[in-house]
């Protein structure tokens, strides 16, 4: 189902299952009135990996406390707290150029606009680091709200069950 090229697929597992350590950071926006939103789907992956214990200890999560927009100032203080490169880190985020239960896993290439990753973009100084693009799409084509109120809007029950079951397990980290 994944528009994911086996190449990007294969090469993304080739250097990221090697034992050295990776920061997977998922952006989202902090607080409970934005838990459950498409936005926040890093938020969400971040804590399936965690609810179903798989990362170790090479892999070290975060969940900027920074709004979206300003989340590159905690991903900046996060990899050099660790020592580590932009090619060490893997961003997670909401992608509204993909349908719901579409992802992509890419280096330097990300979705048109992302206020989130350009700020990751912006305090890196670099376009070199890993995007795991999860598509949050599911809008009425006859009825289509325009994406800055979509993505802040929560799932549905059955959106969010198919995130969990089908999509999240399939991206490996």
């Amino acid at each position: 189902m994944s528009p994911c090229s086996a190449w990007s697929l294969d090469r993304y597992l080739q250097i990221h299952n090697t034992r050295k350590m990776k920061l997977v950071v998922g952006l989202g926006n902090p607080g409970v009135k934005y838990a459950l939103t498409r936005h926040n789907v890093g938020f969400l992956f971040i804590d399936y990996l965690v609810e179903n214990h798989l990362i170790d200890k090479q892999i070290k999560t975060l969940k900027p406390d920074t709004f979206m927009n300003r989340s590159g100032l905690a991903v900046v203080k996060e990899l050099q707290f660790y020592k580590l490169k932009p090619a060490d880190l893997i961003v997670i985020h909401d992608d509204l150029d993909l349908r719901l239960g579409e992802y992509k896993i890419q280096l330097g290439k990300g979705p048109k606009l992302h206020n989130g990753v350009e700020s990751v973009e912006q305090s890196l100084g670099s376009k070199e680091f890993w995007r795991i693009r999860i598509g949050v799409d599911n809008r009425d084509p006859e009825k289509r709200v325009s994406g800055e109120h979509y993505v802040l809007q929560p799932f549905t029950l059955a959106e969010l069950t198919l995130l969990k079951q089908t999509v999240f397990p399939k991206i490996k980290i």
